[in-house]
């Protein structure tokens, strides 16, 4: 079977293409011909959490999926984060349901094998501003939900604070991207996306760094409760921004 073009990882450490190197050579062996194209995305965010890719084949069926299984253990023993693996065309039809998702694949992509394989495909605007709407109200009523489930324990609460920040972090940079268009960055890390935020959205700076680093055990919460209380506070707003939007 011949061998498909590979693309310098930019951006990739050594050992993030060492992995996707192998990540790609057992697509391969599964996929053969109907494997258009690898990539990687979500670089700016994977320093500390698995990498994530998505795989492109022309079809896909339940033997392919029985074939991966063994292999999706060792991409994972390796930080890669099971690939998501996706027809071609079903990607390409799916734009207007999944925009967030798929716009940001797109936004932030390297590609590691194959065709370049996006083309023309962009998410519109508006199916953006939908997404960021539900994400936006989502996040406040998991955050409500997920308080009263912690019974008040400050260790739940904690944790909580802790395994909702990537989510927020979502929440934010996807506003920020759709409300600089065509000139928003891809990459922005931790403080530059709080300062964004402050600006864009009129939520605290240093709340929002607070949050972030709650995952990386940077912070050390004294009183995990009046850090969710301002953490509710300014999801709430971020809420109200996004609602103005059809207001």
């Amino acid at each position: 079977m011949a061998m498909m073009a590979t693309f310098p990882a930019a951006g990739l450490t050594a050992r993030q293409r060492a992995a996707t190197e192998t990540l790609v050579a057992d697509l391969e062996r599964v996929f053969g011909a109907r494997l258009r194209s690898v990539v990687a995305y979500g670089l700016a965010a994977a320093d500390e959490r698995a990498l994530h890719g998505l795989a492109l084949v022309e079809s896909l069926t339940f033997d392919d999926l029985q074939q991966l299984v063994p292999l999706a253990i060792g991409w994972q023993k390796l930080g890669l984060a099971v690939p998501l693996i996706l027809p071609h065309h079903e990607f390409l039809r799916t734009l207007d349901a999944f925009p967030l998702e798929y716009g940001n694949i797109i936004a932030t992509h390297v590609v590691l094998a194959g065709d370049t394989p996006f083309g023309d495909a962009r998410v519109s605007d508006a199916d953006r501003r939908r997404g960021c709407e539900r994400e936006a109200k989502s996040h406040v009523i998991h955050l409500r939900e997920g308080f009263l489930e912690t019974g008040g324990d400050a260790r739940r609460v904690a944790d909580l604070i802790a395994a909702s920040a990537a989510p927020f972090r979502s929440v934010l940079d996807n506003i920020i991207r759709l409300e600089h268009g065509s000139s928003a960055r891809a990459d922005l890390d931790d403080e530059e996306l709080a300062r964004e935020a402050a600006a864009v959205i009129g939520v605290s700076a240093p709340l929002v760094l607070e949050v972030l680093a709650a995952p990386r055990g940077s912070s050390t919460v004294a009183d995990p409760s009046a850090l969710f209380a301002r953490y509710l506070d300014a999801s709430e707003r971020v809420w109200r921004f996004v609602d103005g939007w059809t207001s």
